[in-house]
């Protein structure tokens, strides 16, 4: 017998409104504008019980989510400000930052890697990659990997 798939991509057209509801109950709290899974419920339209039963099983599909992914792996001078510095040089081109992982300093220098979406960087990797390294502060910078 063939086994049952743990996960089904299904179009919301059919599928019965509760489980959007769900949804937009779970990114109001997310977002705090509910306090509570209480008022989160009743802002979507939904029962309290129907937001228990089905909250963790509803999950918005993001076709994006994996979507060019790159990490940078940098070598920082433990000065103040030059992480800071990195980070906004991602943001200027357009960087969406999603994890930074900073270790401590040893001998004057810190490791550090970041993970950002790419999708609406403005500049090419070589030219990014110029600018960070241009930073005060950066030692090192590699472009690791793209998803």
């Amino acid at each position: 017998m063939e086994e049952k798939p743990k996960f089904l991509l299904v179009d919301m057209k059919v599928l019965p409104e509760v489980f959007y509801k769900v949804v937009t109950a779970k990114r109001l709290l997310a977002k705090g504008k509910a306090k509570s899974s209480s008022e989160a419920a009743k802002l979507a339209g939904i029962s309290r019980s129907a937001f228990y039963k089905y909250k963790d099983c509803v999950y918005p599909y993001d076709s994006k989510m994996n979507d060019d992914i790159a990490t940078f792996s940098a070598t920082l001078e433990d000065e103040p400000g030059v992480l800071s510095l990195f980070m906004a040089a991602l943001y200027q081109a357009g960087a969406n930052i999603l994890t930074v992982n900073q270790n401590i300093p040893v001998d004057g220098v810190a490791p550090i890697s970041i993970s950002a979406r790419m999708t609406n960087v403005t500049v090419g990797d070589e030219e990014l990659l110029s600018r960070l390294k241009g930073i005060a502060g950066v030692v090192e910078v590699k472009k690791l990997a793209s998803q």
